[in-house]
Formats: C-alpha cells, structure tokens, sequence
C-alpha cells in the first residue's frame, strides 16, 4: 500500500505541471496554479503515510539530526511522507514561478524547461529562475524609461 501511495504522489502533482509546462496560456492553466488548494491532496496522503511513523518522523524534525532522518527514511512510510512533502513544496514553488514568469512575460519556450527542472532538482532550477526574474525585472523597468514612440 505504501508503493502505491508513494507513486500516487507524483500521479496527484503531474496534471498542474503538465498544464503550467504545455498549456501556459490557457485560462485553466492560470486558475489552477492561482490556487494553493492544489497541494491539499498531496498533504493528506503526507498525512496518511506519516502518521504510522509519526515518533520517528517527529524525532526527526524536532531535534534535526543526520541518524534520526536516515532512520526515517529508512522506514517505507518515512520515505513516502518525505516525498510527499517534497513535492507539495516543489509544486507550490513551480505554481510560484509560473505566476512570476507570467507577469512578467517570460516566454513560454524558457519557462517551459525550468518548471521541468523544478520538478527534478528544484534548488538548481530556483536560483536560475531567480537570475531570468531579475533580468526580466530589470528588462521592462528600462523599456518603462524608455517608451516607444507614438506614432504619427
């Protein structure tokens, strides 16, 4: 059961990166990573494989050491809770992204590879996100000084 639960994860977070990394534009698209209910599914099964660990996973998180979190993850359910809140994080910060990425008119053909990146090594894909946001920024703040002229 924790196999299943453990896959069923990512199954529950795959629809809204497949819709933030294929279907940007769609009004769907931008509704759905509007919301930060789109995690909840991912957090009640944390919960359901948490819970039969719940000594060790708090022994883990209250007094931080490398053993007591080996020992967790060493623990079929302790793996499967840890996932799971792996990609809840993951997908809040991808659904983040998206939203940033959108209002500041970054192309899709370059969002589109660093979602994918989020979802496989999101502390590579943040900071470079962080560097495009920036020159993004910087980019329309200058076209703001610098108005096109209106035409005759």
């Amino acid at each position: 059961m924790t196999g299943f639960l453990f896959e069923l994860t990512f199954y529950l977070a795959a629809p809204v990166w497949l819709l933030m990394i294929l279907a940007p534009r769609w009004r769907l698209t931008e509704r759905v990573a509007a919301s930060p209910l789109t995690v909840l599914p991912l957090l009640v099964l944390w919960a359901v494989l948490a819970v039969p660990v719940l000594p060790e996973f708090w022994a883990a998180v209250s007094a931080p050491d490398i053993d007591a979190f080996r020992d967790l993850a060493a623990l079929a359910n302790g793996a499967g809770a840890i996932w799971a809140q792996v990609l809840a994080w993951d997908l809040l910060l991808g659904q983040w992204m998206y939203r940033e990425g959108r209002r500041l008119s970054v192309p899709p053909l370059l969002m589109g590879p660093l979602l994918l990146l989020t979802i496989l090594l999101s502390p590579v894909a943040l900071p470079i996100f962080l560097v495009v946001r920036s020159l993004w920024t910087a980019r329309a703040r200058h076209g703001e000084r610098h108005p096109a002229p209106a035409p005759v």
